[in-house]
């Protein structure tokens, strides 16, 4: 919170910024806080069990009744950059120039302490195998296919054409889901050409401990919205990638019957 209100300082325009945040049932005092700090944010109150696509799905409900030029998403760990606001606009004004409509604009990140690529646009390289490639920002403006809305900037006719994050996911892949969907309407979505912000990621893998677990542990982290989310998961292989959507659903249940013989694969074992 503390970044963003650096960054609408230091933006060199006058900027009229909306802050929504859902407190989803936190018990650790976060919305207080928030309140007593930045007094003017609207703290929006969550059922305890949106996680993270509800809750930001609960806030941008909540803004699009205002009718903003734009919409910022953000995650909590996620600290911006002072010079946020002019990569925003110097994005839409590249994406105007060249498209001729406004767009998606993901902002990448980067590890803190080594500095490294975290989070933000990637373009798919096999669509079949379903692998990607995330972009390194390069001072241009690149086009990519899915985007992490860690930094994600969305612009209001584009909302009114697509609307907000789609219903059916509780976690993760929500944001995946809206730039792959926005693609497909022919919107233009473009990764921001500087870092936007900092942000660690797990690099640990869903499936690292997953031959340590006893049976009913595996299942728990195949359906946990913060495990495997296997049912996020299968629904947007079926929406996108229905090809895949036989193979992952099998795959995943070996791994879970199977965990050591899928660990021993991957690492080339016998």
């Amino acid at each position: 919170m503390a970044s963003l209100k650096s960054a609408i300082t230091a933006y060199e325009h006058p900027i009229q910024v909306t802050i929504y945040l859902t407190d989803d049932g936190s018990t650790d005092g976060t919305a207080k806080a928030v309140k007593e700090k930045f007094p003017e944010v609207i703290v929006l109150k969550g059922n305890g069990n949106l996680f993270w696509a509800g809750g930001m799905i609960n806030s941008w409900k909540a803004a699009i009744k205002n009718q903003h030029d734009g919409y910022l998403l953000l995650n909590d760990d996620t600290f911006i950059s002072e010079t946020i606001f002019g990569d925003i606009m110097q994005t839409k004004n590249y994406c105007l120039k060249e498209f001729g409509k406004d767009g998606v604009y993901i902002g990448s990140t980067k590890d803190p302490l080594s500095g490294k690529l975290t989070y933000g646009g990637a373009v798919l390289t096999n669509r079949f195998l379903y692998k990607f490639t995330i972009l390194e920002p390069n001072g241009g403006f690149q086009s990519c296919d899915l985007g992490n809305a860690n930094i994600m900037y969305v612009a209001a006719n584009v909302v009114e054409k697509v609307g907000i994050l789609s219903k059916g996911y509780v976690h993760g892949i929500a944001d995946y889901d809206y730039t792959l969907t926005c693609k497909k309407k022919n919107i233009p979505v473009l990764v921001m050409p500087n870092y936007c912000g900092l942000c660690e990621r797990d690099t640990k893998g869903l499936y690292h401990s997953f031959h340590l677990m006893d049976f009913k542990q595996r299942m728990k982290h195949l359906y946990s919205p913060t495990g495997i989310a296997f049912e996020s998961r299968l629904l947007f292989m079926r929406k996108f990638f229905p090809y895949r959507y036989p193979i992952f659903y099998l795959v995943g249940w070996f791994k879970v019957l199977f965990p050591k013989v899928y660990v021993n694969a991957r690492h080339g074992k016998p």
